[in-house]
């Protein structure tokens, strides 16, 4: 192939992590938006999201697709069943001190890795997708003819990563449309404009607290469930997943979902370009070089507030 189809082959890749990467860093920003939390345990909710759906996919019958279906349900509840429970039993008692639930999620983070490490074991375990047809992908050159149209040979996507581009797509501009529209979404927005006035007026700020800490730790455990099928869920997987999420969230401004969605588009795509022609350390060496970048010139992000 030419490096025309090497290109877009990459950039295909890039969109799936972007994808997924999206879908989990809304969920890191969700929180820190409005409980002013940073979650160092969220990349464990993406990782119990991804163990859950093989445990789930391995004991259901039906086949791989009600298997997958009862996963996707099942994992992004029981996991923001957790972390609502957690931030009952953990942050509340903090009274949400920055420096302190910092600490706190990282205790979070190892008991939740050595749990999963203990039932779950060490091995890394695949994921039957639900569907995953092999479709060729068309090129247009232009030759002595005019425009060409063919099919390279290797030049080719599987329906599943098209399905996890468009699952993404879906489920973040619900989103937005549950923080713009709903009755639950505009009681967060208030809590986090102002959590002393919304406490004035009634809103259980406490409860809102756990709602949006399982409600970002359930998006976290959703992205897990898409990238299982094509990555292997493993107890470490976490970390890598973590790192990008905060330069996500740092490059695209804490708290903006926009940016955040901005960034993980330009994080994730410029991964898997660099991943494909060069390789994966030089694209997290580069990535993190961005985020210094965003630190010293711009340290609201691309979409912050100043006062943010």
């Amino acid at each position: 192939m030419d490096f025309g189809p090497y290109l877009m082959l990459a950039m295909l890749e890039g969109a799936v992590l972007a994808s997924v990467l999206a879908l989990m860093a809304s969920g890191l920003s969700l929180v820190f938006g409005v409980m002013r939390v940073v979650n160092v345990a969220h990349g464990e909710f993406y990782m119990l999201g991804a163990v859950m759906a093989w445990a789930v996919t391995s004991f259901i019958g039906g086949g791989p697709a009600l298997a997958f279906i009862a996963a996707a349900i099942l994992a992004p509840l029981l996991v923001g069943g957790l972390a609502a429970l957690a931030d009952i039993v953990i942050l509340k008692r903090l009274n949400y001190d920055p420096e302190r639930t910092i600490v706190a999620t990282i205790g979070l983070l190892y008991i939740l890795q050595q749990a999963t490490l203990m039932s779950y074991g060490a091995d890394a375990r695949p994921v039957v997708p639900p569907f995953n047809h092999r479709i060729a992908l068309p090129w247009i050159e232009w030759g002595e003819g005019g425009l060409a149209f063919y099919f390279p040979w290797g030049l080719s996507t599987t329906s599943y990563k098209l399905f996890v581009i468009g699952a993404a797509v879906v489920l973040i501009a619900a989103l937005r449309l549950f923080m713009t529209r709903s009755r639950a979404g505009l009681i967060m927005r208030a809590t986090q404009l102002d959590g002393d006035m919304a406490t004035a007026f009634g809103i259980p700020v406490e409860r809102v607290y756990a709602a949006v800490f399982g409600v970002g730790a359930g998006l976290a455990a959703l992205a897990g469930v898409l990238i299982v099928p094509i990555q292997q869920a493993h107890y470490l997987m976490g970390g890598d997943a973590l790192l990008l999420s905060f330069i996500v969230v740092i490059i695209g401004g804490l708290g903006s979902l926009a940016g955040t969605i901005v960034a993980a588009v330009l994080i994730g795509m410029s991964d898997g370009i660099i991943s494909v022609f060069f390789s994966p350390t030089l694209a997290k060496i580069l990535a993190t070089l961005a985020v210094a970048l965003v630190l010293v010139f711009r340290p609201q992000g691309l979409f912050g507030g100043k006062g943010r």
